[in-house]
């Protein structure tokens, strides 16, 4: 028996603890990773509420199924371009990923939703030293994957909004 103990193992669902899952979106042509724990929801966002004087990263407030939600344009968040797709009628098309972050509940606007992923704890590596520093702060790793990179969000950071400066 050794004398160093070692911390006990976090409990994991039979045949996944290798592994990491993750919503796919994009923001332009940048593929990102969203845990698969933290997503509530992904749906088109309509009749969108608009708050003045809201942050610039605050879309506006909208209402899904009863519940008020924030919604948050993820490409402002990481300091890109606003380009907006409009539906068959003009009016703008949001994707939206519903997130609930401390009690509140958030629909991050992305570019497109993609598939759900799982990849190997294994493969998971630090941010690189080069990323932009605001992607830097609102990321918590990387996959490489064959043909790109996944860049994998830090849900907590990109919803840390500084709301009371702001007012």
């Amino acid at each position: 028996m050794s004398s160093s103990a070692s911390p006990p193992p976090v409990p994991t669902a039979p045949g996944f603890g290798d592994s990491l899952d993750y919503v796919t979106i994009r923001v332009g042509e940048q593929l990102l990773g969203l845990p698969i724990g933290r997503v509530q929801d992904v749906f088109i966002a309509n009749r969108i509420t608009i708050v003045p004087r809201a942050p610039d990263e605050i879309v506006g407030l909208l209402n899904l199924r009863g519940r008020i939600v924030t919604a948050i344009c993820l490409r402002k968040r990481l300091g890109r371009p606003v380009t907006l797709k409009l539906d068959g009628q003009g009016r703008p098309e949001l994707t939206a990923i519903g997130i609930d972050h401390d009690g509140e509940a958030y629909a991050l606007i992305v570019d497109a939703v993609g598939e759900v992923i799982r990849l190997d704890r294994s493969t998971f590596e630090p941010l690189p030293v080069h990323l932009d520093r605001v992607w830097a702060a609102l990321a918590t790793g990387i996959h490489r994957l064959a043909d790109e990179l996944l860049v994998v969000l830090d849900l907590d950071a990109v919803l840390d909004l500084d709301l009371r400066s702001a007012a």
